[in-house]
């Protein structure tokens, strides 16, 4: 029996002490777990502080983002215009930094994909600025050759283009007949009008005669009648190309006959289509309008370029769009009908689209005065065409010391003839003064955005 109660003693006591151990390892295990408790705690407190933080600081960035972009958006004018030239990253100066730009719009149109036409050719100028915009129709027919009597229709204005093999040249043609220099060119599609007019819903314009016209050739066929109506895309490409009808009656003798009458309808429905694009619930569609014109618009013009207008383009009002057709005269020469140029009515008309007044008015006032303050008023530009360093040294110390204000330098392609350009039609004793310094040199007078007055060439015979 003594020995049965020790054994139990001896297990009770075990028991005793194992309850102990468990009780001092529970006590610890628990003491870790409210450590690593606290711990984690402590790592989730820091996490969200510093959560927190980067939270305050996006914030404060985003404030500063929004402010500033407030304030540039306010600087570019606001509204539509300040939006756009802000999100593009335009400043206040851009706008100033901007000259009016000059560019030639042919539209071509045909039924086979390597021979189009020709259709519609419009000499063009912008200013954002100002707000002004110019657009004079070149009729498709202008002779272009030196000799009437030898007219051949290979010698009209539509014929120098050849399906844009020589884009270039008709350029250059334009140049001659307008004196306004030409440094870009887009040629348009008509399916690119036909598509724009769809992605804006159509355009709303008054449709001058009834028009039916087909030709098979072209599988064209033309039934528009005349009224106020909404045009969806292929009853614009019709509107445009309308000559005259089967019968051969075209537009009535004082809204302009045939080709006269059309270009009056394209300009004016350009126009149209100009001031409903530009509606602020197109801007929707302007993902869709800048890939049309991708797609169907071939031009020399950088995007950098195009992309610094767009922002002002948006405010323009067709309001401020002047229009008019080359003046000049059908007549049938060497049984080929063809366009003849009035020079005289040109150049005056060219001075009222493409030569602000105020700007004119200026340059008039600074030519009839002859004195050495007037003089030093004019700027120039003075290229060197001759390939000789000294020249180009030589011609600006003459000029430097007459008053001129020689506000550009630089080397050109090598020239024979030293040219003489008068940008801003300044009066003819101005140039002949010019001429008289530097002792040869052919005039000539251009409208460019060059901020100069003359620009001067000089070629291997300055000596």
């Amino acid at each position: 029996m003594k020995k049965e109660n020790a054994k139990e003693n001896i297990e009770n006591d075990l028991n005793r002490r194992s309850k102990k151990i468990t009780t001092k390892e529970a006590k610890k295990q628990e003491k870790k777990r409210i450590k690593k408790e606290k711990k984690e705690k402590r790592k989730k407190s820091k996490a969200r502080k510093i959560i927190r933080l980067i939270l305050i600081l996006l914030l404060i960035a985003l404030l500063v983002f929004a402010g500033m972009f407030t304030y540039k958006f306010i600087k570019n004018g606001g509204g539509l215009q300040g939006f756009i030239a802000t999100a593009m990253g335009h400043d206040e100066n851009t706008l100033k930094d901007l000259d009016p730009i000059y560019f030639l719009v042919v539209g071509i149109s045909g039924c086979e994909e390597d021979y189009k036409l020709a259709d519609t050719i419009m000499l063009c100028s912008y200013d954002p600025k100002t707000q002004k915009a110019s657009l004079l129709s070149i009729p498709r027919d202008t002779y272009v050759g030196k000799n009437k009597e030898k007219a051949t229709a290979s010698l009209k204005i539509n014929a120098v283009y050849r399906n844009g093999e020589n884009i270039n040249g008709m350029v250059k043609s334009i140049e001659d007949i307008t004196g306004v220099e030409i440094n870009n060119y887009l040629i348009v599609d008509t399916d690119a009008l036909v598509q724009v007019v769809d992605a804006i819903g159509g355009v709303e314009f008054d449709v001058p005669i009834d028009m039916k016209y087909d030709d098979t050739t072209q599988d064209l066929h033309i039934d528009l009648k005349a009224g106020y109506q909404k045009l969806n895309g292929q009853q614009a490409e019709w509107l445009v190309r309308f000559r005259h009808n089967n019968d051969g009656t075209s537009y009535p003798f004082e809204y302009g006959d045939n080709d006269i009458g059309r270009m009056r309808t394209q300009r004016e429905f350009i126009s149209a289509t100009l001031k409903q694009t530009l509606k602020p619930s197109n801007i929707f569609n302007i993902t869709k309008i800048v890939q049309i014109a991708f797609d169907n618009i071939k031009t020399n013009m950088e995007f950098d370029t195009i992309k610094d207008y767009i922002p002002y383009a948006v405010n323009f009002s067709t309001e401020n769009l002047k229009t008019g057709t080359l003046p000049g005269t059908p007549e049938k020469c060497n049984g080929v009908w063809i366009y003849t140029v009035n020079k005289k009515q040109t150049e005056k008309l060219v001075q009222e689209l493409f030569i602000d007044e105020e700007t004119s008015d200026e340059d008039t006032t600074t030519s009839q005065n002859s004195n050495d303050t007037q003089q030093k008023q004019l700027k120039i530009e003075l290229l060197n065409g001759t390939g000789k360093d000294s020249n180009l040294s030589k011609a600006t110390e003459i000029l430097k010391e007459k008053g001129y204000d020689i506000v550009k330098t630089g080397n050109t392609n090598s020239t024979a003839k030293t040219q003489i350009i008068n940008r801003t039609n300044q009066k003819t004793e101005e140039t002949k003064k010019l001429k008289t310094l530097l002792k040869v040199g052919t005039t000539s007078q251009k409208i460019n955005n060059s901020k100069v007055d003359y620009t001067i060439i000089l070629g291997k015979d300055y000596k």
